[in-house]
């Protein structure tokens, strides 16, 4: 049973991370049709000359559809304000109607959430070149929060997924590095935790899919990818517990690649995307090592 003062540090993380007024962006250009397949971008603050790292964001929220990209662009703003261009991407999510006896709303659409998150990588140079022409597109940096932090694992190891799958890349895609930030970064080990309500089976399409489609979405079978990744999580995430984070890296040793694991003593699960915590200036400086 979780401790009532651990739900209630939790609760008030939370509502600090989303008392932030969203933040406009720059501009929004879209990489598809649906009304989901936006991109939002954020120019670098101050008075940055020539080009700038780019950091893309994934955003979180158990890949269910009442967490959109909104409550990310306080995050996004900080990032720019720190000198970074920054990409903040959309996505199709699931259902906003429980369903298949589903407590809440359901989590993803297969395959469209990961359609949506390839094509938004795919089409981003071309994108930014007209946007952002201040982003640099060979010092690309993946970040994301939760779910987000899945995605942006995932889309960094497209080129090892399996023969066959329509996401995978001939070569690995040129990125200076990956941000997970208290990520669903192993898919067995979240299901057994019961993290976020079992949103990683309900992404995958039930429990009937699994084991035909994890392979090609759980971070933990795609190792070793080659690119730099680091992973930051909180010790008192109850969220998405460190258990999951520390799953991951110990498959990524298993495969012969280190992951860089910075654990924060006193941080739940918002304070990484909260502008006014300090871990988010710790996330930061995280994402800077990768991209300068």
């Amino acid at each position: 049973m979780t401790d009532p003062a651990a739900v209630e540090r939790d609760a008030a993380e939370a509502a600090s991370a989303f008392a932030h007024p969203a933040v406009a962006p720059d501009v929004t250009a879209a990489y598809g049709e649906h009304p989901d397949h936006v991109v939002d971008f954020y120019a670098p603050r101050g008075e940055a000359t020539g080009p700038v790292p780019l950091v893309v964001v994934l955003h979180g929220g158990a890949w269910r559809a009442p967490y959109d990209r909104q409550h990310i662009t306080p995050f996004a703003d900080f990032l720019a304000r720190r000198g970074f261009a920054v990409a903040n991407v959309e996505y199709r999510r699931g259902s906003s109607l429980p369903h298949q006896s589903a407590e809440g709303p359901v989590a993803g659409r297969w395959p469209d959430t990961f359609d949506d998150v390839a094509a938004a990588m795919d089409a981003l140079p071309g994108l930014v070149a007209t946007a952002l022409p201040q982003a640099d597109v060979r010092r690309v940096v993946v970040t994301g929060h939760s779910a987000g932090g899945h995605l942006a694992l995932w889309a960094a190891a497209r080129h090892v997924l399996p023969y066959g799958s329509p996401w995978r890349l001939s070569v690995p895609p040129m990125l200076r590095g990956v941000v997970a930030l208290a990520p669903i970064a192993d898919f067995t080990v979240a299901e057994e935790l019961g993290v976020c309500g079992g949103a990683s089976a309900q992404l995958l399409g039930g429990a009937e899919h699994w084991d035909e489609r994890l392979p090609s979405a759980d971070p933990a079978s795609l190792l070793p990818t080659g690119i730099a990744t680091a992973v930051v999580q909180g010790r008192d995430d109850i969220v998405v517990p460190q258990e999951v984070a520390e799953a991951y890296v110990a498959a990524a040793a298993k495969a012969g690649e280190m992951v860089g694991l910075t654990l924060l003593d006193g941080v739940g699960h918002f304070p990484l995307i909260d502008p006014a915590a300090d871990a988010c200036a710790v996330v930061a400086e995280e994402i800077s090592q990768l991209a300068w």
